[in-house]
């Protein structure tokens, strides 16, 4: 009896290493325990928003752990935010309605990108086939938390993740508040919302600690700290020029370094220039990744004020597999302020206020971090397991087939 056929269809997906990527491929890879899995998502492009050297044309294919990964060309701006991110998302959109895949008997796809989910409907009504929607960033919310367009556009884009997820045979969310919020604006029941947490999707340190840091030069006494990941909007890393400005008046022996790429590494470096306990660093090989972060006194976290409900961070779970304390800078109500009390693993700041960041930096610099990080890791591996999460998205499809939700 040939296996049950899923279709995962999704803008970003492996070799990217940060953001969804990683856990819509080990969702992919998970699914085929029980099912045939293929993929359809874009060439590798993020956060650099350049395609991935080894990448490229109007279609290709290549399998994955077990999946079969078809990957299609779509728009990639200069300048992914406003107008051109929604234009490089239409396009994928456009590119999924003909995945040239054999006919699945069950349809999954990750939001963000939002516009996709549409394209998963339409191919769920053309093969009368059950769609699933996993959703990891609330659009909308996001629409209207960091203030895109001007706000313009907000009612008319809730209007439509609204109608998109009351359409689909089933909804899971990464966190419990996000669920709530979903059962709460966007007219999905709350009985009907899977929950399956984001699970740590990186391998601990390995390597000599104290190697690293000399080979990096932060052996010197100074109070390094490490954000590492996607520098855009929601991360809103403007606000650490004024805190960078603090540390340099006091001559604090603490410097703040930058990992990565995005749509605001270049006016951040811009804003930075001067800012002496202000570096960047370009994203790393995974091989020297997380020996990287377990080398830093402290991870950062870093939301744009008033975001509360848009998304869980996914670097979190990262922060807590390298063993470090982490400060994080997000509002009380948000599902990362959640999960950092929960895990012990840290300090909570208020964003947008500076002074309290810089205050936050030294008590951690004080503590005792080796415990925090202890709490962190403690707390990814009895709440944040890889097997359980993916044995969940096992069930939730099995349930889609069977119309059970």
């Amino acid at each position: 009896m040939p296996r049950p056929r899923v279709l995962v269809l999704g803008l970003n997906y492996a070799p990217e290493l940060t953001g969804i990527a990683p856990y819509t491929a080990g969702m992919a890879a998970g699914l085929t325990q029980d099912f045939d899995v293929e993929v359809v998502t874009a060439h590798p492009h993020y956060p650099e928003w350049k395609i991935a050297s080894g990448y490229g044309g109007w279609r290709s294919s290549e399998d994955m752990d077990g999946v079969r990964v078809h990957r299609v060309k779509h728009y990639l701006p200069r300048n992914p935010t406003g107008l051109g991110r929604i234009a490089s998302e239409a396009t994928f959109t456009a590119r999924a309605l003909a995945p040239g895949v054999t006919r699945p008997d069950v349809i999954i796809t990750v939001s963000p990108a939002l516009a996709p989910v549409a394209s998963a409907l339409t191919l769920g009504r053309r093969w009368g086939v059950p769609v699933g929607v996993v959703v990891q960033d609330l659009y909308s919310k996001a629409f209207a938390e960091l203030g895109l367009l001007g706000g313009r556009l907000d009612g008319r884009v809730h209007r439509f993740e609204r109608s998109l997820l009351h359409r689909a045979d089933g909804v899971v969310a990464i966190h419990e508040r996000m669920a709530d919020v979903i059962a709460r604006d966007f007219d999905v029941p709350r009985s009907d919302i899977n929950v399956i947490p984001n699970w740590t999707h990186v391998s601990q340190p390995s390597g000599d600690r104290t190697a690293r840091r000399r080979e990096l030069g932060w052996d010197d006494g100074r109070f390094t700290v490490v954000h590492a990941g996607n520098m855009g909007a929601k991360q809103g890393l403007e606000h650490l020029i004024p805190a960078g400005h603090l540390i340099d008046a006091e001559q604090a022996d603490i410097r703040l370094i930058l990992i990565g790429s995005g749509g605001q590494r270049g006016q951040l470096q811009e804003a930075a220039r001067g800012v002496a306990s202000i570096e960047f660093m370009d994203a790393l090989p995974t091989e020297r990744f997380m020996d990287t972060l377990a080398a830093a006194d402290a991870l950062l976290l870093h939301e744009k004020p008033g975001m509360k409900e848009m998304c869980v961070p996914s670097k979190l779970t990262t922060y807590f597999a390298a063993q470090r304390p982490v400060v994080a800078v997000t509002e009380p109500e948000s599902a990362a302020a959640h999960e950092l009390r929960c895990s012990g693993a840290g300090v909570l700041v208020p964003p947008g206020e500076p002074a309290k960041l810089v205050g936050a930096l030294q008590e951690v610099a004080s503590a005792d971090s080796d415990a925090m990080g202890a709490a962190g890791l403690d707390y990814a591996l009895k709440e944040l397991s890889s097997v359980a999460a993916v044995d969940r998205y096992r069930s939730w499809v099995s349930s889609l087939l069977s119309g059970k939700r």
